[in-house]
Order: C-alpha cells, then structure tokens, then sequence
C-alpha cells in the first residue's frame, strides 16, 4: 500500500511538473498493481485531457467514479472533459452533482458558470463566478471567465474592469489580455485592441485565436500584408482552423486578388467555415449565384461586433442620414389616430428618437442580441425582440400601423417575402417605408462587391403593385458616404387602402 502511495505521489509531482509521459507510466504501473484504484483512474484521465484526448478522458473518469461516486472533484473534472466535447447540459449536471457533495467547491462554481455560459444563460453564470469568487477573491480564471460572460452581452466596461482583476492576480494571462483587447475594439479603441493582442502572442505564441483577432483587426484597418501574415500564423499554429482560412480569404478579397480568394474560401469550407457564409462570399466575387440575402448567421455576427461603436461610424465617419430622411418622409404619409410602429432591423435604435413621438406603441426586432442591448438602453422601445423580421412579422397579422425599415434591406436581396409579411401586418390605412440602396441596372436588385444589396426602382414599383400597396413616395437621395463618395439610394413609402 505505501508503495502505491508512493508511486501515486511521484505520479501527481510529474504531472504537475508537465512531464506527461512519465506521470502516466506511473499510474499504468498503479492500475496493473490496483485495477480499481480511484486516483490512478481519476488523475489518468485528468492527464488524457491534458494530451488532447477527451474520449479516452471521459473513459477513465467514468471509470473512477464507477468505484466511488461520492468525489467531488472527480465530478468537476468529469464536468470539464464535457465542456471540451462540447456537451454543456451535461457538463452542467457534472458540476452540479460536484457542488451537491462540496457546495463551497470554487473551481466547480466557476466551471459551472461556464457551461451557463456556453447555454447562453448569462445572468446565470455571473452568479455562479460571484459565488466562486466570495469563495476565492483571487481566482484568475473566475474573473477572467466572468468578464468573458459580461463581453457576452456587450458590458465591454464591466468586461475590462473583470478582465484587469485577473490580470492585477495574474500579470501574465494570455486570455485575460486577449478577452480585454476583444473589449477594447468593440469600444472604439483599436491601437489598444492591437496593443493587447499583440501581449496575448507574446505570452502564448501558439494562441491561434489571438492570430486570427489581429488579423481580423488588421484586415478592419486596411494592413493587408499583416493581417494575411497574422492568418497564416494562426493555420501554422492550428493547421485547418477554419476561422483563420476564412479570414485569409476575406483578406484576399480586399487586396483583389480574386482567384487567390475563390481559392482560400473553397479550402475555408472544407475545413468546416459556414456553407452559407462562405457561398455568399463567392457570389460576392461573381464566382456564385448571389441568394435572395445575406446568412442571418453572418448578418448577425457583423453587427454584433460592430455593437460598441456602430452609432459613432455610422454618424460621424460615414454621415449616416437615412434615419431622418426616411422618418421625414414616413411623416408626411401617416395615417391617423394612435399608431402602433414597429422599428424593424432597428439596430442599436437610431430610429427611435425620431419614431418615438410617432408612437402609441414602439416595438422593434434585431437579428443581433448586442445591437438589441444598446436599443434597450434608450429607454424609447416599448418592446424589443431578437430575430428574423419575416418569421417576426409572419404571426402578427394586421397587428401595427406602421412598419419602418432604415438600411435594413441592404442585407436582403429578394424583397417578395418581406412585402408579403409586411402587408399581411399592417393594418388598413398602415404604411410601410423603407431605403434601398439605388441600383440603376434591368435586375431587380443586384448583390455589390461590398457585400450589400441594391434595388431598382422599377423592382420596387412591382413588388408594391403585386402586394396591394399603394405607392405614396419614392424619393432619390443621398444615404450615407462610402469611402469618401455619395452612397445613392431611395427613400420609399407605401401605403395600405383604408379599411
């Protein structure tokens, strides 16, 4: 027995000395001695997981708790194993079981604030780090986590003041500085997003994901070269990665290299990037059919990155006007009485200010949950909702007076579903005003190399006419600059017949 003792103890100093190798061959030498040993099995699987192997981990955790199932630990580490698999509910149920047989066990508080996390229940597992953190003040990875939960939900300033603590108990925390320049960019501050990704690599020089977020950043800020080098370091560090080929490919695309490009967003794909994202990407480039709009999945991601500072660009950098030109518009159709208004694709609620004195009742729908946030913290919306427009407005029949939708449609092509739902929700005398993007071609709309939509008149005109709307405005003006230039498009107002 002391020489299992003994053995174990060696076992525990190599692994913890990194020396994997050789802490295995220990508990092999355990195991042949003690099949049933508890601790062999248990910290052989932790080791597992340590190689990269969380099959043969879960196995050996499994097996160990087969012999006592009353460890706590065992419990949490199993529960982590999960994680790696991608099986949070039940990672969850692991870390529970861990806090039934130890409730003041931090690391499984904090792990179990990170599968609450992962399941999208985020006031949830800030609980659960707060709890792991009364318990353990210092605990890095609980702050740094808890940050990353806040990010979550665009609280990039309570982010930052999470992600400083880890760093104030861990000085030299390559997440930690990573979590926080993903802040910093999503605040407008970009040199300090670079600044941050660039430590991260210092530290981890294998941190794929920090590769990839300064290429991202660099891409944004028009370093090319770099930012297809900072790509490229990320696939030699994780060969395969898709969001790193993906990356490299929208850097192509920018630089014009169009064949390169077709190329990395073919390889992106079959490394497992999104089908439809990639295909629109390559219909972007002519290389493709264009579909009938852009991925809700990329829609979405765009505008939650943009969340933080997407009002400053939008106002002051590219002169954004369309807000007030389509609602000046909007008011001199609107029908009478009490209005119920809905903002749709309302963003951040840009809108709002100028639609709120319109309304009886506001409402408005976002496919981006972090642009949602800044619309709720105006205080103007009366309800907000995260989703499609269409499947939003398909199950409200004759439900609003008027629908407003500023810049939303240069993310959908084929208009027919919209027009369809739109008029089904209004009710009789509704209105229905919108911008497009001018395009002066014979198509009915048009998919540009920025990756937005364009829509002709005469396009628009049919559509209104085979949808039973009367057309009470169609105004040319300018939106918005692109690069320096006037960024052409229309402002248009419809109207339903009076009941």
């Amino acid at each position: 027995m002391t020489d299992i003792h003994a053995l174990l103890q060696q076992a525990v100093a190599l692994q913890q000395r990194g020396e994997l190798g050789r802490a295995q061959a220990l508990y092999d030498d355990v195991l042949r001695a003690e099949p049933l040993n508890f601790d062999a099995l248990h910290l052989s699987g932790v080791l597992a997981r340590q190689q990269g192997d969380p099959g043969r981990a879960l196995l050996l955790i499994d097996g160990a708790l087969a012999i006592d199932a009353q460890r706590a630990s065992a419990h949490c580490n199993r529960g982590v194993v999960l994680q790696d698999l991608g099986r949070f509910a039940q990672a969850l149920a692991s870390f529970e079981r861990a806090l039934a047989l130890q409730p003041d066990y931090a690391v499984a508080l904090s792990n179990r604030g990170n599968a609450l996390r992962h399941l999208g229940h985020i006031d949830r597992a800030l609980d659960s780090y707060d709890a792991a953190l009364r318990l353990s003040p210092e605990y890095a990875e609980a702050l740094c986590n808890r940050a990353l939960a806040l990010q979550s939900i665009a609280r990039h300033e309570a982010a930052l003041d999470s992600f400083g603590a880890a760093l104030a108990v861990r000085r030299a925390y390559a997440e930690a500085l990573h979590g926080a320049a993903v802040s910093l960019l999503a605040l407008g501050k970009p040199a300090d997003a670079l600044e941050g990704f660039e430590r991260a690599l210092q530290l981890q020089p294998e941190y794929a994901e920090a590769w990839c977020a300064r290429g991202a950043l660099l891409l944004r800020l028009r370093e090319h070269e770099e930012a297809l080098a900072s790509f490229r370091d990320a696939l030699t560090v994780r060969p395969r990665y898709a969001r790193a080929q993906l990356g490299m490919a929208n850097t192509l695309r920018a630089m014009g290299r169009r064949a390169d490009a077709v190329e990395a967003y073919k390889a992106a794909l079959a490394f497992g990037a999104d089908a439809d994202t990639v295909g629109y990407m390559l219909a972007i480039m002519g290389a493709e059919q264009a579909p009938g709009a852009s991925p809700a999945g990329y829609v979405k991601a765009l505008f939650d990155q943009y969340a933080g500072n997407f009002d400053h660009h939008l106002v002051d950098v590219l002169r954004y006007r369309t807000p007030t030109l389509l609602v000046e518009a909007l008011r001199r159709h609107l029908p009478l009485g009490e209005l119920d208004v809905l903002d749709a694709g309302c963003g951040t609620g840009l809108c709002g200010p100028l639609l709120r004195p319109l309304a009886c009742m506001l409402e408005g729908v976002d496919l981006s949950p972090h642009m949602l946030d800044r619309a709720r913290d105006t205080g103007l919306y009366d309800g907000l909702y995260c989703g499609d427009m269409v499947g939003y407005l398909r199950v409200r029949p004759s439900s609003v007076d008027v629908i407003v939708a500023a810049d939303v449609f240069v993310y959908v092509g084929d208009l027919k579903p919209v027009f369809s739902v739109a008029r089904m929700a209004l009710r009789g005398g509704g209105v229905f005003a919108f911008s497009v993007e001018e395009h002066s071609g014979a198509e009915a709309f048009a998919l540009r190399a920025s990756g937005r939509y364009a829509h002709s008149r005469a396009g628009i005109e049919a559509l209104a006419r085979s949808h039973g709307f009367a057309i009470l405005q169609i105004t040319p003006d300018t939106l918005r600059q692109e690069s320096g230039a006037d960024m052409r498009g229309l402002l248009i107002v419809l109207g339903t017949h009076a009941e």
